[in-house]
C-alpha cells in the first residue's frame, strides 16, 4: 500500500478535512500549510501533522518525516494559491515523488539508471544558457587529468539513430560538417559541438518535446547511453537540450542558468524542480550590467532549500564565456559569427583582438536568426577568416557564405571563465565529479 501525505489548511474545518483523510487508504501524515490563524486548537485529524513557516516549507518537513510515496493535495485557495502550488510541485517532484490534485497529477519525469559507470548531467533553465560550453570545459578538465569521459548529448536536431564522433579520427573540418549539411544534416547539432571543442568520444541522440519538468516526448537517449557505457573508461556527461532533462539517473547534475532569466522561470514554475535537482548552479553571461542580476539569482538559489536540503548549500557559481579559436587567428582580419547577446559582444570581440591578437573586422550575434544573419554575413567585406562557434545556421549558412567567398573558417569554443559566486567553476566541477563517483560507488 502506498504512504500517503495529504496537504490540508486551517481554512477547511478540521472535521471535514479528517473525513476525507478516512476516505484515503495509506495515509500517514498530513501538512498543515497555513491558515492556522482560523483554528481554535490544535486540529484533530486522524493523523500526525506538521507546519511550517509557510506553505513550502511545511511540506518539506512533512516529506523529511513521513517519506511518502504520493502526496494529496486537500488544501486549496488563499493557503495555497496557483504561484504556491508549482513551488510544491517542484519540492515534491524533486524527492521522486508523485504530486496529486483533484483535478491534476505530476509524476517525476522518469529516469532510470542506465550507465554502469558514474555519470553527471548538464542541464538548463533554459536554451542558449551555455550548457554546451559548461560540458565542453568539464570533458576537458577530467581528459587533461587523464580520464576522458564520453558525452552523450540529446539535440532536436540529432542523428536517427546514436552517432559516434570520435574527434581523433572524424573528419570535422568546416569543409567536411558543410557536405554533411547539404546531405540534410544538422552538422551543428550539439554532439558535434562537443566532439569539436571537448576533444572527447561524443555520442549524439535525438529528442522530440519537453514537458513541464523537462521529460523528452520522444528521444533515443537510453540507446545512446547502453552505446557511450559500452566504449566508456571513466566517467559519462549527460548534455540537456533547452530545459529538456536527460531521461536517465544521473548521479551528480551541474544547472546552468544564464545571467539574464526570468527570476520567476527559475525559482517558481517547475523551472525550481531544475535547480532543486542540482548540486552545483552556474550562473553564465554575468557581463555588465546583468552582475547584480547574478547576485539576485544566487540569493534565490539559497533561499529555495528547505527541508534536507537545507542542511547542504548548493554552490553557485558566477561566469562569463571567452572565445577561444581553434586555429591561430594573430595578425588575422576575422569576421565574429556568435549566438551570444548583442551587449556581450563588444567584450567578446575586444577579448578576440587583446587575447588573440586578431583584427575583428565585423561581426554578428545573429548565428540562431537565419535571416538576420544572412544580412550580416553581406558584411564581411576585408574579413580573412570566419570565426564562428559551431551553432545554430554555423555551417549551411555561415561557413557555407564564407568559403565562398574564399575565406578561412575556424572554429571556436567558449570558455568558461569564474567571475564570482562560491568558488572556481573548474574546482566546482571536480568537486560534483567526486560527488558523483562517491554516490555511485554507494
Amino acid at each position: 500500500m502506498a504512504r500517503i501525505l495529504v496537504l490540508v489548511d486551517g481554512e477547511h474545518y478540521p472535521p471535514v478535512v479528517r473525513a476525507a483523510i478516512s476516505r484515503r487508504f495509506g495515509v500517514v501524515g498530513a501538512a498543515l500549510l497555513g491558515g492556522t490563524e482560523k483554528l481554535r486548537e490544535r486540529p484533530d485529524y486522524g493523523v500526525p501533522h506538521v507546519t511550517g513557516s509557510d506553505a513550502v516549507t511545511a511540506v518539506g518537513a512533512a516529506l523529511d518525516r513521513f517519506a511518502p510515496d504520493e502526496v494529496h493535495d486537500l488544501a486549496d485557495e488563499p493557503v495555497l494559491d496557483s504561484r504556491q502550488r508549482m513551488r510544491v510541485a517542484a519540492y515534491v517532484l524533486a524527492r521522486g515523488v508523485p504530486y496529486i490534485g483533484p483535478d491534476f497529477r505530476f509524476d517525476p519525469p522518469a529516469r532510470p539508471r542506465l550507465a554502469r559507470r558514474a555519470s553527471v548531467a548538464v542541464i538548463g533553465t533554459g536554451k542558449r544558457t551555455g550548457k554546451t560550453a559548461v560540458t565542453a570545459q568539464l570533458a576537458r578538465n577530467l581528459a587533461a587529468g587523464g580520464e576522458p569521459p564520453v558525452i552523450v548529448t540529446m539535440g532536436r536536431g540529432g542523428p536517427p539513430e546514436p552517432e559516434v564522433i570520435d574527434p581523433a579520427t572524424a573528419d570535422l573540418s568546416p569543409r567536411r560538417l558543410l557536405e554533411l549539411a547539404e546531405s540534410g544534416r544538422h552538422a551543428a547539432s550539439d554532439h558535434f559541438e562537443d566532439a569539436v571543442t571537448a576533444g572527447v568520444l561524443t555520442i549524439g541522440t535525438r529528442r522530440c518535446g519537453g514537458g513541464m519538468a523537462g521529460a523528452p516526448a520522444d528521444d533515443t537517449f537510453a540507446a545512446g547511453v547502453a552505446l557511450a557505457d559500452s566504449m566508456a573508461d571513466h566517467e559519462l556527461l549527460f548534455e540537456g537540450s533547452g530545459t529538456a532533462i536527460p531521461p536517465a539517473h544521473a548521479d551528480a547534475t551541474v544547472c546552468v542558468v544564464a545571467a539574464g532569466s526570468d527570476p520567476e522561470l527559475v525559482g517558481g514554475y517547475l523551472g525550481l524542480y531544475r535547480v532543486l535537482l542540482s548540486d552545483l548552479i552556474v550562473v553564465t553571461m554575468v557581463e555588465q550590467p546583468l552582475a547584480d542580476s547574478a547576485v539576485a539569482l544566487e540569493a534565490l538559489v539559497h533561499e529555495l532549500a528547505v527541508g534536507e536540503q537545507a542542511k547542504a548549500r548548493r554552490p553557485v557559481v558566477h561566469t562569463v564565456f571567452r572565445p577561444v579559436p581553434l586555429e591561430p587567428v594573430s595578425g588575422r582580419r576575422i569576421f565574429f559569427a556568435t549566438t551570444a547577446s548583442e551587449p556581450a559582444v563588444d567584450n567578446l570581440a575586444g577579448y578576440l583582438e587583446q587575447e588573440h591578437g586578431a583584427e575583428v573586422v565585423g561581426y554578428s550575434h545573429q548565428l540562431g536568426n537565419r535571416q538576420a544573419l544572412t544580412a550580416d554575413l553581406e558584411r564581411m567585406g576585408e574579413a580573412e577568416v570566419l570565426v564562428v562557434e559551431l551553432k545554430a545556421a554555423a555551417i549551411d549558412l555561415a561557413t557555407r557564405a564564407a568559403l565562398d567567398r574564399g575565406m578561412e573558417v575556424v572554429f571556436c569554443r567558449n570558455d568558461v571563465v569564474t567571475v564570482g559566486g562560491d568558488g572556481d567553476f573548474d574546482e566546482l566541477a571536480r568537486t560534483t565529479v567526486q560527488v558523483a563517483r562517491d554516490r555511485h560507488e554507494s
